[in-house]
């Protein structure tokens, strides 16, 4: 009779953990589907951009429609064979806020792709560090790890970023397992020499998870874009990197 009720407590047990493993993975893909939809609610064709945008340079996003429903998005990054095309957003007043919000505001576990106040909002500064969910289901910046794969590093070269009257675009020169340290808090970026050894390090990472393209020359005076996500191990982050080669504004 001991033995009969030990395996009924098992199978409720056995049973309790299924159900809750079930909910946990159809939550994760209706979230999931959240973001795809609003993916698709903000990208809008250049067939919608605003007769002010069309008269400096043609931008495939509509930022009027963009701001209306979240002020704090301010540029769009798109990374096609990635998978990346998302709104970029900052928070005013909390730094953390998009590592657990949407881009409507509501909590999620997706999260945002966001900046910190640390960087400007026009990308101006030596480097412009945006960050993302590494997401199991490749949403956000969980397509990222592609990047650690030759073959694909190879044929994927450009990040582009549009803005509301500006384009720019970014060769990437490196993808790479990286430590766990704020980049902008750690470095000072305002020197010259950390710029150059911030960069010499970055090219001097060896690992079979990580593409480094040597032949693309980038110094201390250029702009780069740190694409960053987190890793299984919490001490590692995973970085994609890519050096400014196009800026409409000095087209």
């Amino acid at each position: 009779m001991k033995k009969k009720t030990i395996w009924t407590i098992v199978l409720v047990i056995c049973l309790g953990v299924i159900i809750a493993c079930a909910g946990y993975f159809i939550n994760l893909y209706l979230e999931s589907r959240k973001i795809e939809n609003l993916r698709e609610d903000f990208s809008v064709s250049s067939n919608n951009t605003s007769e002010e945008e069309k008269r400096t340079v043609e931008i495939p996003v509509n930022f009027a429609e963009l701001k209306k429903a979240n002020p704090d998005i301010y540029a769009w990054i798109t990374i096609p064979e990635a998978n990346v095309d998302y709104p970029i957003l900052q928070s005013e007043t909390d730094n953390s806020f998009y590592l657990t919000h949407t881009v409507n505001g509501q909590k999620s576990v997706y999260g945002s792709i966001y900046t910190e106040n640390y960087n400007a909002k026009d990308f101006s500064d030596f480097n412009t560090v945006v960050y993302g969910h590494n997401m199991k289901n490749g949403t956000m910046f969980g397509s990222l790890k592609k990047f650690r794969d030759a073959s694909f590093f190879n044929q994927n070269r450009y990040i582009t970023v549009y803005m509301p009257e500006r384009i720019l675009k970014y060769e990437i020169f490196a993808a790479c397992i990286w430590d766990n340290k704020h980049i902008l808090l750690s470095r000072d970026f305002e020197s010259d020499f950390n710029r150059q050894t911030y960069l010499e390090d970055i090219f001097a990472v060896r690992d079979i998870n990580s593409q480094i393209k040597k032949d693309i020359t980038v110094t201390e005076k250029d702009k780069i874009i740190t694409l960053s996500t987190c890793m299984n191990d919490k001490s590692k982050r995973f970085l994609v990197l890519g050096v400014l080669v196009y800026d409409s504004d000095l087209d």
